[in-house]
């Protein structure tokens, strides 16, 4: 088989999955444009698997460049990651994620469409399900809905590869829903990292653990749940890292469009997992509660 193309490989879903790869047998070439995440962590995933990993800084919207890409190495599948993926930012900046999550998109399959590169697992979000649906959330729920602006652009990329996939027969595709993805590599060389004050909730807690932020911030404490803060399912980053590798196993086999959930089934709320962090790393987390976000499920 050929190289995988990870795009967004430098991110956080991104690298652990390139690990995952890597550790499975294949070969992977990397493109990131470094908007969210740091070029240190290429060094770090190349220290942890000992692979030399090929790197293109650009944007996934640049058709020259992946034209450049597919004419230099053979690559022979896709793992989509380069989307940008903060719903409350999504509320506030609509026209950058839908040039970048569905701009993006396009670039890329037009120039699929012109390689014999047929192959795709798409980083799909479980916010697709919206407000419309309860727990738990089944793949064969419809119609697909979303309460901000970054869920529609992964409602749009979905219906647009599965259009894809009717019209050519040759395209094999997976679609991947996650829920919360969370945690680190077992190195302690890589992790959540993203540029400026975190929207995801481990990153931040960190930060306050360690005395760079004075406290954390508690979006909502007034939902239906047992604390009132939020419940989502977390599920760690290299679950997610084996479940892509498992999606191409199968894309390779499976003509069309499939799409999994990736998730642990079992919810935690916010609460309980500062109150958890606490705990094991013996530092104090203060809290303090805010109006909930626009956009949050």
């Amino acid at each position: 088989m050929g190289e995988i193309l990870v795009t967004g490989g430098a991110g956080f879903i991104g690298t652990h999955t390139c690990i995952a790869l890597l550790q499975a047998g294949y070969s992977v070439v990397i493109l990131d444009n470094l908007c969210n995440a740091k070029q240190e962590s290429l060094l770090h995933l190349q220290e942890i698997t000992g692979k030399s990993i090929p790197f293109y800084h650009m944007d996934i919207r640049n058709a020259d460049g992946l034209r450049q890409i597919f004419q230099t190495h053979h690559i022979s599948a896709v793992l989509h990651f380069a989307g940008l993926k903060a719903v409350g930012e999504s509320v506030q900046q609509p026209l950058r994620y839908y040039q970048n999550n569905i701009g993006g998109m396009m670039t890329l399959l037009e120039e699929l469409q012109k390689t014999d590169c047929r192959t795709l697992i798409f980083s799909s979000s479980a916010t697709v399900y919206g407000t419309q649906h309860t727990a738990p959330y089944a793949e064969t729920v419809t119609p697909l809905s979303a309460s901000n602006p970054y869920g529609e652009t992964k409602i749009i990329s979905e219906q647009l590869l599965q259009d894809l996939c009717q019209a050519d027969s040759d395209w094999h595709i997976t679609a991947l829903r996650y829920f919360n993805p969370i945690g680190a590599h077992e190195s302690g060389l890589l992790g959540e990292e993203p540029h400026g004050i975190p929207s995801n909730i481990a990153p931040y807690l960190a930060l306050v653990a360690s005395g760079q932020l004075p406290y954390f911030r508690v979006y909502g404490n007034d939902y239906d749940t047992p604390d009132g803060t939020g419940v989502r399912d977390y599920v760690h980053v290299m679950d997610l890292a084996e479940g892509h590798v498992s999606a191409l196993q199968y894309s390779i086999q499976h003509a069309g469009f499939s799409v999994f959930n990736l998730g642990t089934g079992s919810g935690c709320s916010v609460l309980e997992l500062a109150n958890m962090y606490e705990a094991v790393s013996g530092k104090p987390i203060p809290l303090k509660i805010f109006p909930r976000r626009a956009g949050d499920v």
